[in-house]
């Protein structure tokens, strides 16, 4: 035997209930939004992601500082989901964010080659492709083809590097570049490959190396968020909104100025 059917819903009733079922099934949906956590990697790059530690790695957000990092930390302040950040090499971080959901990289140079890597919010900073030589060297350069007779120093996955790599020029290479700076004062590399800022700062934090040359700047590329292709396009929305709510409001401009020379 069917089942007698109730009264139909007349009046306001009938138009409210439609009503309450949409706002029920959107709180769900931000609710799950919300309950998102995120993974975050950086690399040492002082000033743009350093170490408080001293290390090269750091387990937890408060041991890693920097002006990309204090960027980001502004922009998670401004959102709802609970995160995690991390600081690894940087060869292996890239490797590891890609292909995993809710999965992030920064500062990470938003180039041709990488645009469908990733989703990108930003931009941070930008990063200043430079070539520097040892304090008693003699190199000049008018130009980035001047630099072809010359053994250049870099590391893997960074993308100045891999630039010079694809380009057909000499580099000798690692993991991290932290060494860098030794190898130019040694002789085993004539040239650097380095941000403009980072380049003498890791010199003389790490080797206390005071006077490094730069000889030739030739690009300038601003670096976002990578966010890899599996997160919910909805979490990058939500993130980028964040970054601009954070830059209008000048608290990047306030965290780039703590960091100038």
């Amino acid at each position: 035997m069917p089942a007698k059917p109730g009264p139909e819903m007349t009046g306001p009733l009938k138009f409210i209930r439609p009503v309450l079922q949409g706002l029920l099934m959107l709180a769900v949906v931000s609710s799950a939004v919300a309950d998102e956590k995120l993974y975050i990697f950086t690399e040492n790059y002082p000033p743009y992601n350093a170490s408080t530690t001293g290390q090269g790695f750091a387990h937890n957000e408060d041991d890693i500082t920097g002006i990309c990092t204090d960027m980001v930390k502004t922009m998670m302040e401004r959102v709802d989901y609970e995160y995690v950040m991390k600081m690894r090499d940087w060869s292996r971080a890239y490797e590891w964010v890609q292909g995993r959901e809710n999965h992030a990289l920064f500062c990470t140079a938003r180039t041709e080659e990488r645009e469908d890597e990733f989703q990108w919010v930003g931009p941070l900073a930008s990063i200043k492709w430079t070539l520097f030589a040892a304090p008693d060297s003699n190199i000049q350069l008018e130009s980035l083809e001047g630099a072809r007779q010359y053994k250049i120093a870099g590391y893997k996955g960074d993308v100045m590097s891999d630039y010079l790599v694809s380009e057909g020029f000499d580099l000798v290479m690692n993991v991290s570049g932290e060494q860098n700076p030794r190898r130019l004062v040694l002789g085993q590399a004539d040239l650097w490959v380095t941000d403009g800022l980072v380049g003498p700062l890791v010199a003389e934090e790490e080797h206390d190396i005071t006077g490094l040359k730069p000889v030739l700047v030739f690009r300038e590329t601003p670096m976002y968020l990578a966010v890899s292709n599996e997160t919910a396009p909805a979490i990058v929305e939500d993130l980028q909104a964040a970054l601009d709510e954070a830059r209008d409001s000048g608290a990047l401009d306030s965290i780039a100025q703590r960091y100038e020379p």
